[in-house]
């Protein structure tokens, strides 16, 4: 389908003050019906087009490690294709991730479709900026699933408040991970919770820097989600802290040096 004849998703949605405080001191917050069922239609099919399109992992799921078990990872599919696109740069998801933050702008980091298969196993524990090399802790992912989900399918959980602290251990998701955070959330006391059910076209949103985790699927469906990153404009590339942290510097910031404002052409300002 073109493009064009797609909900164009421009026009703005504005959270409520009890949503905008919850993201704030809980690091995460849930907001129904972002997407009405007709524009979830219209987008789901050519996500699922293009994920598949260039999904990469060929491996049967019991051949896996922890990280490969836990979903299909395809990452900036609007670079590839042009309604991935219209979704990903839609003013209306920017609107929601600037007015959370309460900055006036935002940038696109990356998007990403997070495909947890049947039987799929948990995604560990983890914060996302420890992949990132951005100077702000003004970040944010909005979490879509594209169908009906239940938390017998990898339901998004978060440790509240956790985002104050900002990184925790320079460790990405694995087996380790969730032993190491697993401990650190219990002695840091923090509550856990995730939603008990979520609509296709519901979102949560989480910091960067908000500890989160995902049981498996335990159910006969993929649990399709589409992901988006945003930042504040005017943060700056931080110098890299581990491996993780100087690939996205050369694949999602384009190789800007550190020191410079993050705004390489794969990050436009979308608000």
């Amino acid at each position: 389908m073109n493009p064009e004849i797609r909900p164009p998703l421009n026009d703005g949605i504005s959270p409520d003050e009890a949503q905008i405080a919850a993201f704030r001191e809980n690091g995460h917050t849930l907001i129904k019906s972002i997407l009405q069922p007709d524009e979830v239609t219209a987008y789901r099919d050519v996500i699922n087009q293009a994920a598949y399109k260039y999904n990469t992992e060929t491996r049967k799921l019991e051949e896996r490690d922890t990280y490969g078990k836990a979903f299909l990872q395809i990452m900036n599919l609007w670079e590839a294709d042009a309604s991935v696109k219209q979704l990903t740069l839609a003013r209306r998801f920017a609107t929601i991730a600037a007015t959370l933050l309460g900055v006036p702008n935002v940038r696109i980091y990356h998007d990403q479709a997070l495909y947890k298969e049947p039987g799929g196993g948990f995604t560990p524990w983890h914060q996302d900026q420890y992949y990132w090399p951005l100077s702000t802790s003004n970040t944010i992912t909005m979490w879509m699933p594209l169908v009906n989900i239940s938390e017998d399918m990898g339901m998004l959980t978060f440790a509240s408040g956790s985002h104050k602290e900002g990184p925790v251990r320079n460790i990405g998701i694995s087996d380790e991970s969730e032993t190491e955070l697993d401990q650190h959330i219990r002695k840091k006391g923090y509550s856990t919770t995730r939603a008990s059910a979520m609509n296709a076209g519901d979102a949560t949103w989480h910091y960067g820097w908000t500890l989160h985790a995902a049981p498996g699927n335990q159910s006969c469906i993929t649990r399709e989600v589409m992901t988006i990153i945003y930042f504040a404009d005017g943060a700056t590339v931080n110098t890299p802290v581990n491996a993780y942290q100087e690939s996205d510097r050369n694949r999602w910031l384009q190789g800007l040096q550190p020191g410079a404002i993050a705004a390489s052409p794969l990050n436009p300002l979308v608000l």
